[in-house]
């Protein structure tokens, strides 16, 4: 089983992305594959996932993601192919939030999740699930540098700001507060 693969993206398509690492390409299925840098090494979090008929490499961000994706595939009718698409469009933050707020419109909202599933999900892993403050923080920044970067600011600059920037606030205070730095 690989822990992590690190390398650079060659090829996005719609629901993986192709990471080089020494001349060997790994196909590896991810939520928002435009996501991943082109440009730099990255390290993406891996898991493996064996039948009989697949054999798939399903990748990640961050541990956090990572983690919260093995919990999910240990759902009661709930595989990768659900799982990962709950990790694209929703925050790791906000996935558990829903779970231990018992919040099941949130989670239906998501593909393939229909009322028994989703309440399935909040069955199993209700109060198993530890939402840490350094993981909320993480999340934030990643989502602050993710909106900077979308605005033409270099990674470089951006990392030099972001001690500076408290991740308790909103996102719009975030990068209102990011476009004043980044500007003087």
């Amino acid at each position: 089983m690989y822990n992590y693969i690190k390398g650079y993206v060659k090829i996005q398509e719609n629901n993986y992305i192709v990471l080089e690492n020494n001349k060997i390409g790994y196909q590896i299925y991810v939520g928002n594959p435009f996501s991943f840098k082109t440009e730099e090494e990255i390290t993406v979090y891996t898991y493996s996932y064996i039948r009989e008929d697949e054999y798939s490499l399903y990748g990640f961000m961050n541990m956090e993601e990572r983690n919260l994706f093995l919990k999910l595939i240990n759902v009661k009718g709930l595989g990768p192919k659900m799982a990962l698409p709950m990790l694209a469009t929703g925050s790791v933050s906000g996935i558990i939030d829903a779970i231990d707020r018992e919040n099941i419109l949130y989670l239906k909202k998501f593909p393939k999740i229909g009322d028994k599933v989703a309440r399935q999900i909040i069955l199993d892993l209700k109060g198993k699930l530890a939402k840490s403050e350094s993981t909320v923080n993480v999340n934030n920044h990643d989502e602050l540098t993710s909106v900077l970067e979308s605005l033409g600011y270099k990674l470089a600059d951006i990392k030099k700001i972001i001690p500076e920037i408290s991740s308790d606030s909103p996102i719009e205070s975030q990068v209102k507060e990011a476009l004043k730095l980044l500007l003087k």
